[in-house]
Parts: structure tokens; sequence; C-alpha cells
């Protein structure tokens, strides 16, 4: 059984997946969202990938550099032992430049005797559509689309070049590298020159983790999770990418396959606000020129979905030659969910930049900036706020009056009423605080099912879904709300199953969800722990951490029987989910900046 046991490297442009052998199953360069050269994730024969071949006697372990996004696979045997350290470079090269290349590094450390391995390397192009071939240079293996010869990689490395294609048997007597590069380098490259670029990133991560909020317990989790956002961030736009996958299904067999290699306003935004709590400013100001720059103009409406440029359609299509990972297809790219309504995303969105005017407004101009952005917002909540949605879970063939999306709508003009404040717009606030007491009104008279004592996933309907849970996380209701207790207990009770949470129960677009949604259970021990049932919600946050994979890491979805690790990977929402739940049971060494409203 295949529990995604990848670790993932990345550097803010692009990023691999390296399995617990070393093999690399999943990389698309030169950017996170460009056609993969390496898939086997998706497709174990035609995929492609580029691994080690080592006899059964070598053990493998597998394991992260303290606090860095830099890993380390270790092969031993009586033989011998050496490690592959997996890197993409990143580093500053001055105040405000980064040195980030599509490049992956693999440092082959030799530790002990004359360990054997063979090499196989087998890139392949544009999602595996074209037929790859390849040519020796001097100091390098160039690999080459038969149909586009301009769509290449090169391979160097002080290995036998001939000996790497072939795969033919290498005794290492030596430490040696192998380096995977979207574009030819211009510089000579040797094995000083890469330990080099291991030490300037291992300095940049450590440096990085170093500014995080530490705390009491819990930090090597946080600080993992934390790690991970960092590195799904694009550096280019501040764009923030869901998961850096795509058609990895919620169940084995099932079509709930979806490309997540784009930028969700509302993931994007609660990634942004973990950042912003544990110490890492710059990452919320890069967001916000992010989200600048997708609105060209005041006339602009806001989607749910941008690419990480900015991109407005992410028309979606399938690759049929794929198998789809464990043979669930289709596989594909793009995602429909760019043109859906979901009113939700601009409470998410609002509740980030409240902070950022209360602590960092900038410049002048600046400041003017984010504010037409605000007066955008509320205006689109004005307009929609009443009108059905397709809500928080994307649900592609009907709208309908989500409560979770009336809540976030009063958190937006909540936030923004706020901001207006700050800025002593006095009649924005008024006319604002007035629509946001009005969504109130309007959620307690429809949103709450009095025979039930609960409120619902929609207006007039019997079932619940885990998004109720966050009504105290944002303020639009109190903890100690007996509306909001008996809530949770019927969220828990409907939806609570062998230690994991469903996020709902009744059918959907494509029938009843049969795995476990991480975040979901995130949720329920964030909302037990404002109620005051403190000792359960540790003992399931205790339960699923071990849900984690061998690094750490998560996915979108937990299968509730085995526990393996399903959907694309690893996701956003799930390590900030991680994140804010264990800063609720540890005290914090280092106070944070970050003020919840």
């Amino acid at each position: 059984m295949n529990n995604l046991n990848y670790g993932i490297i990345g550097n803010c442009r692009s990023a691999a997946l390296v399995s617990d052998t070393g093999s690399i199953d999943w990389c698309c360069l030169p950017d996170f969202d460009s056609p993969s050269v390496f898939a086997k994730l998706l497709d174990a024969e035609k995929g492609g990938c580029f691994s080690f071949i080592v006899n059964k006697s070598y053990n493998i372990n597998q394991k992260y550099f303290y606090r860095t996004n830099i890993l380390c696979t270790e092969f031993s045997s009586d033989q011998g032992s050496f490690e592959v350290i997996d890197f993409m470079p990143r580093y500053k090269t001055s105040d405000n430049d980064y040195f980030m290349p599509a490049e992956i590094y693999r440092y082959i450390r030799l530790k002990s005797g004359c360990p054997t391995f063979k090499v196989n390397y087998r890139p392949k192009l544009n999602y595996a559509r074209d037929e790859v071939d390849h040519t020796i240079s001097d100091h390098h293996i160039r690999s080459f689309s038969k149909a586009n010869h301009t769509d290449c990689i090169f391979l160097y490395s002080s290995l036998n070049l001939n000996d790497i294609l072939e795969s033919n048997e290498i005794k290492l007597t030596d430490s040696q590298y192998m380096l995977v590069s979207y574009n030819q380098k211009l510089i000579d490259i040797d094995i000083n020159r890469v330990y080099l670029e291991y030490q300037r990133t291992k300095v940049y991560w450590l440096n990085w983790t170093n500014r995080s909020t530490k705390f009491r317990l819990f930090n090597d989790q946080i600080d993992r999770s934390l790690l991970v956002l960092k590195l799904m961030s694009f550096h280019s736009t501040g764009a923030v990418l869901a998961a850096v996958t795509t058609s990895i299904p919620e169940t084995i067999g099932d079509i709930r396959n979806w490309d997540y290699r784009f930028c969700w306003l509302r993931d994007a935004s609660m990634s942004i606000e973990t950042l912003f709590k544990t110490g890492h400013d710059i990452a919320a100001q890069r967001f916000l020129s992010y989200i600048k720059g997708i609105l060209k103009s005041k006339q602009d409406v806001f989607q749910i979905v941008y690419g990480i440029r900015g991109e407005r359609d992410l028309t979606e299509s399938e690759l049929p030659h794929l198998a789809g990972y464990e043979n669930t297809k289709p596989v594909r790219i793009g995602n429909a969910a760019f043109s859906q309504k979901q009113n939700d995303v601009f409470g998410y969105l609002l509740n980030v930049i409240y902070p950022y005017f209360k602590f960092f407004p900038g410049t002048l101009d600046e400041i003017e900036d984010i504010w037409e952005i605000v007066r955008n917002i509320a205006r689109t909540i004005a307009i929609h706020w009443s009108k059905p949605d397709q809500g928080i879970w994307e649900m592609r063939y009907e709208e309908k009056h989500y409560v979770l999306s009336k809540v976030m709508s009063w958190v937006a003009m909540d936030r923004a009423s706020k901001i207006a404040i700050l800025l002593n717009k006095t009649e924005y606030n008024e006319r604002w605080r007035c629509i946001a007491n009005a969504i109130k009104e309007d959620v307690l008279l429809n949103g709450w099912n009095e025979d039930l004592q609960t409120f619902t996933q929609t207006y007039g309907s019997p079932h619940v879904d885990a998004s109720l849970l966050l009504f105290a996380e944002y303020g639009f209701i109190k903890a100690d709300d007996i509306k909001f207790q008996k809530t949770v207990k019927s969220v828990k009770e409907a939806l609570f199953h062998k230690g994991l949470m469903y996020r709902y129960v009744n059918t959907d677009d494509f029938g009843k969800p049969t795995s476990s949604f991480t975040i979901c259970t995130f949720w329920l021990i964030q909302a037990l722990f404002r109620i005051g049932e403190t000792e359960e919600a540790k003992s399931i946050f205790e339960n699923l951490l071990t849900c984690g994979n061998h690094v750490g890491l998560f996915s979108e979805d937990i299968d509730f029987n085995t526990k393996r690790l399903l959907g694309n990977f690893p996701q956003a929402y799930s390590h900030l989910a991680l994140i804010n739940t264990a800063m609720l049971f540890s005290e914090e060494q280092r106070r944070s900046k970050f003020i919840k409203p």
C-alpha cells in the first residue's frame, strides 16, 4: 500500500516529491504548474522517475535535516553506506534578490565502505506525452522531446554519464553529485560548487525557521508545517498553492481527482494568516501584492481561484494516456472551479488584510491600493451575500444558501468595518456594519434548525457539515454560546468516525464522501478546545498526528480504516490547520505580533 511516503523539496519556484527509497516521482519544471518531467506518481510505467537501485541488503532511511527543506535518504549495508542529500537551491544574493533556479541537486555523500548502486534516470517530458531522447556532451546529458527538440532538461554529474543512462552498476569510492537543471548551466559544476550550494541553502532555511515563533509543545511539528507552507509559496508573485500535485484521488478508484497547483484565495489567505501569526510578516505583504496584481481595474470581479501568476482561465482537461495514481482516473490539469461562486472566500481574505492595516500599513500609496481592494470586496459582498452559491466544498452542479458562506460574508463586512474605523472612514464603517448586522440576523434566523438544535449546512437543510465548527474561530459567535456548543456536539455526533472527521455525509455531485477530509478533524479539535473539552481535544490531536507520513507530512484526505494518506499532497490546508491547532495546546516562548480580531 502506497501511503504517500514522500518528502518534498523545493525553492518557492517549483518542488519535487522524493519517495522514502530516494526516487523522484513527481516534479514539474521550471515552475510549480509547468508540465511534469517526472510523473511516476501518476503512472508507474509511463510517468518517469529518477531513482537509485540497490540490492536487498540495503536498509533505507529518510529524514529532513533539522529545520530545513533539505531531505536526506540514507542507504546502508555491509558493503558500505551513503546518503543522498536532495535540495533545490534557495538563498539570498542581496537584500532583495534570491537565487532559486529550476534545478534539483542530488549530493551523494559517501559515509563508509564501498557501496554500489545503479541510477534509474528516466525523465518523461510534457506530462509523459512525448518520446524522449538523450545526447551526451562533455559534462552533461541533454534529454529532449522528439516532438519538440527545444523542450529539454540537462543532467550534470561527476559520475560517468553512460553509466547513468545505461543503469550500469556504480561503485562509490568518493562523494559525487547529480544535478537536474531546466537550463543549460553557464558555470562549471563540480563537487565543491555543489557543496557550496548545499550549505547556502541550508543556512537560508535555518535562518528562515529561526524567525518563527517558538512554542513549548509540538514545536517540531509546527516548524515542519511552516516549512511546507513556505515552500509552497510562489516567490515571483506571492501566490500560495493549495498543493504541488494533481489528481491524487480522495479515494482510490473514485473520480474526485483535481489539480491543486493553483492559488485558492481561501486556502492562501488561511496559509498567510498562519505565517503572519508565527512571525513571517513578509509573506503576508507578498500575498497582498499578488492580490493587487490580479485586480487590473476597479471593475474586475474576484474569482475563487487563480493561476500562480494571476491567470484567470484555468480550463480543465484530462490526460487519458496516464493511468492515474494507483490506476485511478482521470488525470486532470486545470480546474473548472475557477468559474464557481463561493461567497465565503472574501471573509478569509479580509481577515488577513485587517491585521495588515493594524500592524503593517506601509506607504500611503500601498494603503490606498489595499483600501480599494477592501472597497471592492465590500461592494461584492453587499450585492451577493443574500444569493446562493456553491460553498466551501465547491459543489459543481447546484447553488444553495450555504451557512458558512453567509458567516464568512459577515466576517468580510465585520473586518471591512474595522478597517474603516482604523482609517477614520466613518460613513463606510456605519454602512458596512449595517450589512454585517443584517447578515448575522439572517443566519441566526435561517441557519439555525430549532428542531435539531444545531446550525445546518444550508438554509432549511437537516444536514450538518464540518465547516460549522469555524463560527467561534472567526468571531461570528462566542464559544460559550449554547447554540455553538450544541452545534459542535451535533457535528461531532454526525461526522466523527474512527478518530477522524467526514466533511459531510450527505450526497453531493459525486455521491457520498468515503474518506476523511484532514482539515475537518483539526477543526473539530479546535472547536472542542474552545468549548472547554480540552482533554478530549488533545487526545484526538495526538492521535491525528500519528497519521502523518514518515517525515511528518499530510495530504488532503485520510482513509478511515487504514489511515493511509489520500488526496493531493502535501496539502497547505492540512498543515496550516495543524499549526493553528498545535498553538492552542502550547505556550509561546516568544510572543507574536499578531492579535486576533
